[in-house]
């Protein structure tokens, strides 16, 4: 337990010292008036923004986690099958790999007005750039992790009678779990990063359609407060899926302990 303790506050110590200094030159800077409070509101102003609109961040965030989820649910899936059927068929992986890579390099910002036009305001367009987003970090993460298999190890199972499905389910599967959960780690900070991307240009909820509203009023101290709350959301979310992973995982040592 006491090993425990000392490797956390190893790990987490210096980046917790980095954020509270950050936080102390905010609020120097701010208080001094270096800078406008309507530019630069203090981190004070920003956690009163959060509790005054505590309610109605809210009531956005479920909007946006529940678009975020749907999306991010069909990107994994999408991106799995995509990595499985390249990995099993060479063909494949040598015509989709570069329109997969294409395809990231075409920037959300310019996708999101095509989708609106396209599918409305609904929540449609929204999930659909959300899984453009997600399931490309799922798919190069399942290949790295099929392809970095030691081929000794099939050949030993294909000598042994096994078929291609034994051999998926018994070394492939398993061995690409570590890159299959990095990718979903991107994958779903992506997910509220494209939620909230695809609100501002359409909606009728979400904490990207209440970032717009705000703006628009010069709020800035309740822009940072909504900026704060996606930076929260996103973090748990990665804490999930490290949680997800060690339960997958529990031979893992992902916390570098002995």
């Amino acid at each position: 337990m006491i090993k425990r303790l000392r490797s956390i506050t190893s790990s987490k110590g210096p980046a917790a010292l980095a954020i509270v200094l950050l936080l102390a030159v905010w609020q120097l800077v701010s208080a001094s008036g270096l800078v406008p409070g309507y530019m630069l509101p203090s981190p004070v102003q920003v956690v009163r923004a959060f509790v005054g609109e505590f309610g109605l961040l809210c009531e956005n965030a479920v909007i946006t986690l529940e678009e975020a989820f749907l999306g991010l649910a069909l990107g994994v899936a999408i991106g799995f099958a995509f990595a499985v059927l390249m990995d099993a068929f060479s063909w494949l992986y040598r015509a989709f790999y570069p329109l997969l890579v294409i395809s990231q390099t075409i920037p959300t910002v310019a996708i999101a007005p095509l989708l609106v036009l396209w599918f409305g305001y609904e929540m449609t367009p929204k999930i659909i750039l959300i899984v453009i987003a997600t399931f490309f970090p799922v798919t190069v993460g399942l290949l790295d992790g099929f392809r970095s298999i030691d081929p000794d190890s099939i050949n030993l199972l294909r000598s042994m009678g096994a078929g291609k499905w034994q051999i998926f389910r018994y070394i492939k599967c398993p061995s690409a779990l570590p890159q299959f959960f990095s990718g979903l780690r991107i994958a779903s900070a992506y997910a509220i990063v494209g939620a909230v991307i695809s609100e501002w240009l359409g909606g009728f909820g979400g904490l990207g359609v209440y970032m717009t509203r705000v703006k628009k009023a010069f709020a800035f101290d309740k822009m940072f407060a909504v900026i704060f709350l996606i930076s929260a959301i996103s973090l748990i979310l990665m804490a999930l899926v490290n949680l997800l992973q060690k339960k997958c995982m529990p031979y893992s040592n992902m916390d570098g302990d002995d």
